[in-house]
């Protein structure tokens, strides 16, 4: 395991710190996924790039990863950035918008998920270990609001319960929003609320005839708060206290303020030890707006323009996380060329594995590898590492007449961990791992069709895998995998 120090800016303590995980050597991390009622935008691609760049670094020196990145597939409000929002339910009001195209908000929620994993994987993301849906750990979040409400946290009206602000008075720590006064009304809620103690005090439960999903609850039938699905998932699966919780600039407040309130509240303990999040895209300079003509997703990008996902990657990150980032089609053309840089490389040194060669360029090799290591783990300088990756490039194309046997395995081993840390330069081990990828949303799929009682369906699904050599099987943990003889 390296020494380095992997230094990450910290939105806590405003300033730049050493990520150092409670278990020496294995990083329990969660970052906040996307709320599926629409294609993900690409300066949402952005924030889970950062995320995927930490895990990778961390993977560099050679720590374990517990990574975690949830779906939130209840929706919330069309305004949710600020304490209480007012607003029709996003996913209400894109179902109304869609016309004919969904059945219902399931299948609505169904589709943009499957969606957003389909971009995740075009854009070489790593898999988190977990990926929770909030609609699956409805018994978890339940369970912490009541909790809350018997130690006097939170408290009950006839439209909602709601956390009691002036329980925590470090609310506001994060942000720097600390003048209660100051706050605006709940998070989430249809109604404002006249029983609330305080007009800052957000919502963990609520009440709403015409909110298109609903579970039963203590206080009646209801759905989630948008704050209290990330805490009960995040505790479900990497326990009390996380070493790092990551995600945009804009979930500082109020989500990830009262994910810290409503979280310590419940155990008594720091949440996260580190908080890291990713400045704002914009596009040629202004704001993306669909007005403007200038809002990107993956798939108009990918799909309807025809552009290398690996160059779209590469672009999203040439600037450092916490710095706001430009997007120009420019930029996207010369990441392109950057990317076409290492797939040459790549057939270079694959091209002359059978030859002999003369070529000695490890030292120099390892030496630039170590560098772009330096420097993601000095913030995640994305800058500087993309600059030292394709230095190595130039030192095998420099060298490609003396290439040959052992140097061109040293140049693809270059290659191989400039991907792992970097991801763009996949090679065919990167792509085998969509195996696994594909299972896993598969056995998703099954679970929700089961609970939904569509057996034959579910079904379906074992059998599919089962014909590729792969069985299924359910048990009290959940269904695992397991090759099987043929």
């Amino acid at each position: 395991m390296s020494d380095r120090k992997f230094m990450l800016t910290d939105t806590m303590s405003r300033g730049l710190k050493a990520l150092e995980p409670v278990e020496p050597g294995h990083l329990k991390f969660y970052s906040c996924g996307p709320t599926v009622y629409n294609l993900a935008h690409i300066g949402n691609f952005r924030t889970f790039i950062t995320a995927d760049l930490v895990v990778r670094t961390a993977e560099a020196l050679g720590w374990k990863v517990s990574y975690v990145s949830n779906i939130t597939d209840v929706g919330h409000l069309t305004q949710d950035d600020v304490a209480d929002a007012t607003g029709e339910d996003k996913m209400a009001a894109a179902l109304r918008a869609k016309g004919q195209e969904f059945a219902n908000v399931w299948d609505l929620a169904r589709f943009y998920a499957d969606a957003f994993i389909d971009d995740w994987r075009k854009l070489n993301l790593r898999e988190p270990l977990v990926r929770p849906r909030a609609t699956e750990h409805m018994r978890e979040q339940i369970q912490a609001v009541d909790q809350l409400v018997k130690s006097g946290h939170a408290y009950a009206t006839p439209s909602g319960v709601y956390f009691r602000l002036s329980s925590f008075p470090e609310h506001g720590k994060l942000s720097g929003n600390v003048d209660k006064e100051q706050l605006q009304v709940g998070v989430r809620d249809v109604v404002v609320d006249d029983n609330k103690e305080h007009p800052g005090d957000f919502a963990l439960w609520k009440q709403d005839d015409k909110h298109l999903m609903q579970w039963f609850s203590p206080w009646g039938w209801g759905f989630p708060g948008w704050h209290i699905e990330c805490s009960a998932m995040a505790m479900k699966y990497l326990g009390e206290t996380l070493d790092l919780h990551a995600g945009g600039e804009d979930l500082v407040f109020p989500h990830h303020e009262s994910e810290i309130a409503q979280s310590e509240c419940l155990t008594g303990k720091t949440f996260s030890n580190h908080w890291i999040h990713t400045r704002f895209l914009v596009v040629d300079g202004e704001k993306m707006s669909k007005s403007k003509g200038n809002f990107y997703t993956v798939r108009d990008l990918v799909e309807d323009r025809g552009q290398d996902p690996i160059a779209l990657r590469f672009a999203l990150m040439a600037t450092p996380y916490n710095k706001p980032l430009n997007f120009t089609m420019q930029s996207l053309s010369d990441a392109g060329k950057n990317v076409e840089r290492f797939r040459e490389c790549r057939r270079v040194a694959e091209s002359t594995l059978d030859r002999p060669g003369s070529a000695d360029i490890s030292q120099e090799l390892d030496r630039i590898y170590g560098e772009a290591l330096d420097a993601m783990c000095d913030d995640l300088n994305t800058s500087v590492a993309l600059a030292r990756a394709l230095e190595g490039t130039g030192v095998i194309f420099r060298d490609q007449s003396r290439l040959g046997g052992e140097s061109s395995k040293i140049a693809l081993e270059y290659l191989d961990r400039i991907e792992e840390l970097l991801g763009i330069c996949p090679s065919s081990q990167v792509e085998e791992r969509s195996f696994e990828a594909e299972l896993e949303l598969d056995m998703i799929l099954r679970s929700e069709l089961k609970a939904a009682k569509k057996f034959d369906e579910a079904d379906a699904i074992r059998l599919k895998w089962l014909d590729q050599g792969v069985e299924l099987r359910d048990t009290p943990e959940g269904t695992i995998w397991k090759l099987v003889q043929s």
